[in-house]
Order: C-alpha cells, then sequence, then structure tokens
C-alpha cells in the first residue's frame, strides 16, 4: 500500500484505455478515502428466444470444446459465439 502522501492524483480520463492503463499501475485501495457508495441499473439484453438454437455436437467435440472453455474461464456458450462469429467474418470477407 502507497503511502497516502505520495499518491498519484486520479486524472480525468478521455478514454477507457487510459483508465486501464492507470489501474493497472495502481491498487483501488489506496484511494479507499476517496470513493463512495453509488447505486446503478444493469440493463441486461433483452431475452429473444428466436435466437436460442440447440445443436447437436459429437461427445468428443462438446467434450473438446468445453475442455478449450475451461482453459479460457468462459462459457461454452462464449467461446462457441466467438468462434462462430470469427468463422462468419472471415467466410462474409472472402466473398
Amino acid at each position: 500500500m502507497e503511502d497516502k502522501a505520495t499518491l498519484d492524483p486520479i486524472p480525468e480520463f478521455q478514454t477507457l484505455e487510459e483508465i486501464a492503463d492507470f489501474w493497472d499501475k495502481h491498487s483501488t485501495a489506496d484511494y479507499d478515502d476517496l470513493t463512495h457508495e453509488v447505486h446503478f441499473e444493469v440493463k441486461l439484453r433483452e431475452y429473444h428466444p428466436e435466437y436460442q438454437m440447440t445443436v447437436q455436437l459429437l461427445p468428443e467435440l462438446g467434450e473438446t470444446i468445453q475442455r478449450q472453455a475451461n482453459k479460457r474461464g468462459v462459457s461454452i456458450e462464449t467461446l462457441v459465439n466467438v468462434w462462430l462469429t470469427e468463422k462468419v467474418l472471415e467466410q462474409e470477407a472472402a466473398k
């Protein structure tokens, strides 16, 4: 923990990258006395049942995808969506 007298002031950030860079190099614990409680509402995307789809996978493929998702710390759904998006964009660019 830094001495309070030597703390860098929290700058006025212009970009998300500036925010990330500052907090990558500083501990929020050092700035605890400058924080205050806030309340906000998070609105998640609406549920669209028409976007839901079931796809049967070969058992070995499902297990492999599960291992890959676990290694990345994401859900199978997230990993599959990322991979499919990459592939679709690749195919669209090839047209």
